[in-house]
């Protein structure tokens, strides 16, 4: 494949919200000396080289976290005498609990929290099994109290320790040793040992795919283009950065306000376009909708200066007006996943503060756009972690995924890590792939310059949510934007928290239809009709309503059975304006050619 001729120098010009041009590391290195530089790269090479070890996380962001907690617990005489105290009581009550064991009492002295399903199989309620769950869980409740509620540690370094405790505990939980997990014991003994060996054997065929750089097995049955992301289509646009899809149409007449869908560039498009069954795409396009699709470039080492305004230059601003060529005359159904949707809402301010009115609506899909409250995430993003990622992104040009999965599995441990643990390699059994999954073995990198900007910008100063973030040296502010916004979240999203996609409330002066579905960050926006056990919530808030805040907003309202999909479909209709006849598949006569069948090039690459 030929690769893509340079990015033009304009677009090397990025957004500067703090009002200064900050030129990346390696830009400003090379206009020093020699004896000057050489220092600052030493440096960076060796926290790059130490970033191998640490999976990417700063080792002098964790312990900047340990010694504050640490010093604070030292000096507070009060709080070491409230946990001695609370360990004396716990020894107590499992103390108490095995007595009653002895008498066949074996009620529990304290309970799981309820997303905690290690201990839920019946063999754990007897002797010796109990005793030892529920000595761990009073011990896991101890370490919470003892990293919480200390005074004069930072909300940020608490919030870290406790963490960094749990992940400690969880290593040595019961259900992760064979002798001391009752079903792994019981199996073991029925199946004399099998299930060991088939472990054995998943293992060794697991770390040969890792230590290979291989896909995971069960992938090679989600082929692009073949199982997965085929709904028919062109490419009608390509540059750098994206190329851009539109689907061919299944209805003569579509509604005259076609869909420009900008998913996130921290992985594949298709996860909105994955099998027939629960493809997006493919239910939009069924019922009337022309469908747009940007597709990112995987970038590489070549791609390091890439920054945040070129992805919304030649991302979303070059696949709106290439839509207007193929479609003139007509507004826009903007929809953003993710990262996606924050720049989408990033392009839309900037547009609506020029008085360009494209966009009919915009719909987010999992997308903050307020990051002070972005969830479990933010314990990794910090000055000390943002520079220790930087210095690794300046050696390579990019942050590869396999970087970026140890942080996202950590948030997750007991589902993505134990848990495999337990059920692959000590019960042996293999779960069976699904789209989604080998979607999520489908990795891309993120550009050096752009991933320092986005982590800067937005998860550490707020510039967006704050009004300091500048588009053409200019700040933009959400409240200008009056599309209506249709907000979709998830309630078991460690990537977006639902209550953080909910401050669009609190930011936007226009109409919001805000959804909370059952799911997480995947799985519950492909929630296609006829998914089993999905339920969604939904309100309209008009521009005069008063504010709800969100917990009294779930409490109060109403749950759905179902997808939430023909919901949002419905409200893209109400905010149509009519029909015409399908479109054709581009427009050579205004300079975009269709240049290859979906689902394009970009998105093979490796």
């Amino acid at each position: 494949m030929t690769r893509p001729a340079p990015i033009a120098i304009e677009d090397q010009r990025p957004d500067d919200p703090a009002g200064e041009m900050r030129r990346p590391p390696a830009e400003a290195d090379a206009v020093l000396p020699d004896i000057v530089r050489s220092p600052h790269i030493y440096d960076r090479l060796f926290h790059a080289a130490l970033a191998r070890l640490t999976l990417g996380l700063s080792p002098v962001s964790l312990m900047q976290a340990y010694f504050d907690w640490l010093s604070h617990l030292i000096s507070s005489p009060g709080k070491q005498s409230e946990l001695l105290m609370k360990a004396a009581r716990k020894s107590a009550r499992l103390a108490l609990f095995s007595a009653r064991c002895a008498r066949g009492d074996t009620a529990p002295c304290i309970e799981p929290l309820p997303q905690d399903k290690r201990f839920t199989h019946p063999t754990w309620q007897h002797w010796p099994y109990n005793f030892l769950y529920q000595s761990f869980l009073l011990t896991q409740q101890w370490w919470d109290n003892a990293t919480t509620e200390v005074s004069g540690v930072s909300r940020h370094h608490e919030e870290a320790v406790a963490f960094g405790a749990r992940q400690w505990l969880d290593i040595f939980s019961p259900s992760n040793f064979l002798w001391t997990n009752p079903e792994i014991a019981q199996t073991t003994i029925e199946e004399r040992g099998h299930n060991l060996i088939r472990g054995w054997n998943n293992f060794i065929e697991d770390w040969e795919r890792v230590s290979g750089e291989k896909p995971p097995i069960g992938t090679e049955k989600f082929r692009v283009g073949d199982s997965v992301a085929t709904t028919p289509g062109k490419v009608v646009y390509r540059n750098r950065v994206i190329e851009l899809i539109q689907y061919q149409a299944t209805t003569k007449q579509v509604h005259k306000e076609p869909v420009l869908i900008v998913p996130a560039w921290i992985m594949k498009y298709y996860i909105l376009d994955l099998s027939r069954h629960n493809s997006l795409v493919k239910y939009l396009v069924d019922h009337g909708f022309t469908v747009f699709m940007i597709s990112w470039i995987n970038p590489t080492e070549n791609d390091r200066d890439l920054g945040m305004s070129a992805y919304r230059r030649r991302g979303v601003m070059a696949a709106l007006e290439t839509i207007g060529k193929v479609i003139p005359n007509s507004r826009v159904h903007g929809v953003g996943y993710c990262l996606g949707g924050t720049l989408l809402t990033i392009a839309a301010a900037a547009m609506a503060r020029a008085g360009e009115d494209r966009l009919a609506t915009m719909t987010h899909f999992a997308a903050q756009t307020d990051f002070s409250e972005a969830g479990e995430l933010t314990l990794f993003i910090d000055d000390a972690q943002v520079a220790f990622l930087e210095d690794i992104m300046w050696e390579q040009g990019y942050l590869d995924a396999k970087q970026m999965a140890g942080t996202f599995q950590l948030l997750r441990s007991n589902d993505l890590i134990w848990s495999r643990v337990v059920h692959d390699y000590l019960m042996g059994r293999r779960r069976p792939l699904n789209d989604l999954m080998a979607w999520n073995a489908d990795t891309t990198r993120l550009p050096y310059r752009m991933h320092s900007e986005y982590l800067r910008w937005l998860f550490l100063n707020n510039d967006l949510a704050a009004g300091r973030y500048k588009v053409d040296g200019r700040p933009i502010s959400i409240t200008d934007i009056r599309a209506p916004i249709f907000s979709v979240a998830t309630t078991k999203d460690h990537v977006a928290p639902w209550k953080s996609v909910y401050k669009i409330h609190l930011l936007a002066d226009t109409d919001v239809t805000f959804v909370l579905t059952s799911g997480g960050h995947n799985a519950g926006i492909v929630s296609e009709p006829g998914h089993p056990r999905r339920t969604f919530q939904i309100t309209t808030r008009l521009e005069s309503d008063r504010y709800i805040d969100p917990d009294t907003w779930r409490v109060s309202t109403q749950e759905h059975e179902g997808s939430w999909w023909p919901a949002w479909q419905e409200w893209l209709q109400q905010h149509s304006s009519g029909d015409i006849a399908a479109p054709a598949l581009g427009a050579p006569e205004r300079g975009c050619p269709p240049l290859e069948d979906t689902p394009g090039r970009y998105v093979y690459q490796k």
